[in-house]
């Protein structure tokens, strides 16, 4: 919904609803889905048939249940194509010179989702989604996004946060956050430390746009015993060398369409 409320259309707005149902879902029945979007049985069915005749869920006719369609993951895949075709090959990089995960994320208003993922090698990997969704304040990518954002739009992201605290190390309130921005602006990039899940750590560098606004970062994350303060800094000034190289490739690409 925009933010005025503006030429909303009530029968669009439902539809989106019943595609989010599928987000923490796999199949669903229509009683099911009704209850969760909220929706009257019959007003459910009928905007499920035309997502249905339309691709983007389809019936399992052994189960009788719905699911999204592959016309949704096709449509998916042209997001942000740009930033994943030149950003791929720089996480594989990563992996092969560091053994950990690294992500690609974009920014969507007060979270960042993740676009892309390369495993590491190594036997203990970290458990982030490709499609997951997670605040800003308390991950490392948006950390570095949230530092480098001009300083009204800064303003407007922090007066709709809601804290919450998931580690004994979660930042969890203004202040601290913003003690924290200011510390990953001073060196280049961000740093979770424990911050959503204990015994996880991650570093991220954020990847600007061709009006020099960061709106995805890159991060490499792994287990904290691994990724002590020796590593962090050495594998920073690779990871802030390589989103620039990749803002920088952004820019050419736009300013040449």
């Amino acid at each position: 919904m925009n933010k005025s409320g503006e030429n909303v259309i009530q029968s669009v707005c439902r539809a989106i609803q019943i595609i989010r149902c599928f987000e923490k879902n796999e199949e669903l029945g229509v009683t099911e889905i009704s209850k969760i979007a909220g929706l009257h049985k019959s007003t459910a069915f009928g905007l499920i048939s035309t997502l249905e005749a339309n691709k983007l869920i389809e019936k399992n006719e052994l189960t009788g249940k719905y699911r999204l369609g592959l016309e949704l993951f096709r449509l998916g895949t042209k997001v942000n194509s740009a930033l994943r075709h030149i950003a791929v090959p720089y996480l594989e990089q990563l992996v092969k010179m560091y053994q950990e995960t690294a992500n690609l994320v974009v920014m969507d208003d007060l979270s960042i989702i993740y676009l892309e993922k390369v495993e590491s090698t190594q036997s203990m990997r970290i458990s982030t989604l490709v499609g997951g969704r997670l605040p800003l304040y308390c991950t490392a990518v948006g950390k570095a996004i949230l530092a480098n954002l001009p300083p009204e739009e800064l303003n407007s992201k922090l007066k709709r946060m809601e804290f919450r605290k998931y580690t004994g190390n979660t930042v969890s309130d203004r202040n601290s956050l913003m003690e924290s921005l200011e510390l990953t602006r001073n060196r280049g990039y961000a740093e979770d430390n424990e911050e959503l899940e204990i015994g996880l750590s991650c570093i991220a560098a954020p990847i600007y746009n061709h009006f020099n606004i960061p709106f995805a970062a890159i991060s490499l994350s792994g287990p904290t015993f691994r990724m002590d303060e020796v590593f962090r800094k050495e594998a920073s000034v690779t990871l802030m060398n390589y989103t620039g190289e990749i803002s920088m490739k952004l820019g050419y690409d736009n300013n040449n369409q």
